[in-house]
């Protein structure tokens, strides 16, 4: 009988208990092909990780909700070496997060003629032009923010894999942007935007919080300073170019 242990090709990555947060080197034993059986935490006693039984949909679940473990098993569990240093799969996330991004900046006009396609070729230039500098500038003051807070409040060291890591953790816990997608098919006020944007910042504090095992306080001030340097970035890069156009 041919017996197989879930994490011995990955020991440079330290599995972790979903319920505790416990380092563990084994989450299951495979007996035979559907016949396996899941390892218990050597500190609380209790399953290290029941979500490798469980469907997708039930983390997906646990993810909305913001569920400590569900997040834990994600960032330590179901993310494997080479996953974290898949670029390609880094830039593909990242290229989605800005897309996503710069259409959030056109749902929070105000006005509706600003929401559609302007008339003048030089209008539609100029709307482009402040979105790519809203959503690039945007977003390298929040990742800058983030870095910066982590080194210096969460005491983390501030590596290349560390960087990749956090970066991954900050991409894949901001999966509620992608609900600006309905914003596209049905109409809805722009407070919606903001309603997503707080989903995101909780989402990015839990996700740094199970990174860096840290204190959930100051996790939630870096990612409220990260998102309030973002806002003020855009929004005096948009008052910028309307002083300059007028």
């Amino acid at each position: 009988m041919e017996i197989k242990c879930g994490g011995e090709n990955e020991k440079e990555i330290s599995y972790r208990c979903v319920q505790c947060g416990f380092s563990v080197t084994t989450l299951y034993i495979q007996y035979s092909p559907g016949n396996i059986r899941l390892m218990k935490c050597g500190n609380c006693k209790a399953v290290a990780d029941e979500y490798i039984e469980c469907e997708l949909m039930i983390l997906v679940i646990d993810l909305i909700l913001h569920k400590i473990k569900a997040y834990r098993h994600l960032f330590y569990n179901r993310f494997s070496r080479e996953t974290l240093h898949n670029e390609v799969l880094l830039w593909k996330l990242s290229m989605g997060f800005l897309i996503l991004d710069a259409y959030q900046m056109l749902a929070l006009c105000t006005v509706q003629d600003e929401r559609s396609l302007p008339a003048s070729f030089a209008s539609f230039l100029g709307l482009c032009g402040k979105v790519l500098m809203g959503v690039f500038f945007g977003n390298l003051m929040f990742l800058g923010v983030i870095l910066f807070g982590t080194r210096r409040f969460l005491n983390a060291k501030i590596g290349d894999s560390r960087c990749k890591h956090i970066l991954l953790s900050i991409l894949v816990s901001s999966y509620f942007k992608i609900f600006v997608i309905a914003m596209m098919v049905w109409e809805f006020p722009s407070s919606v935007v903001f309603i997503i944007k707080m989903f995101v910042l909780s989402s990015n504090a839990l996700a740094l919080l199970v990174i860096t095992d840290a204190v959930m306080i100051r996790c939630i001030w870096i990612c409220f300073a990260a998102h309030a340097m973002k806002f003020l970035v855009t929004q005096g890069l948009g008052t910028y170019q309307k002083l300059v156009l007028w």
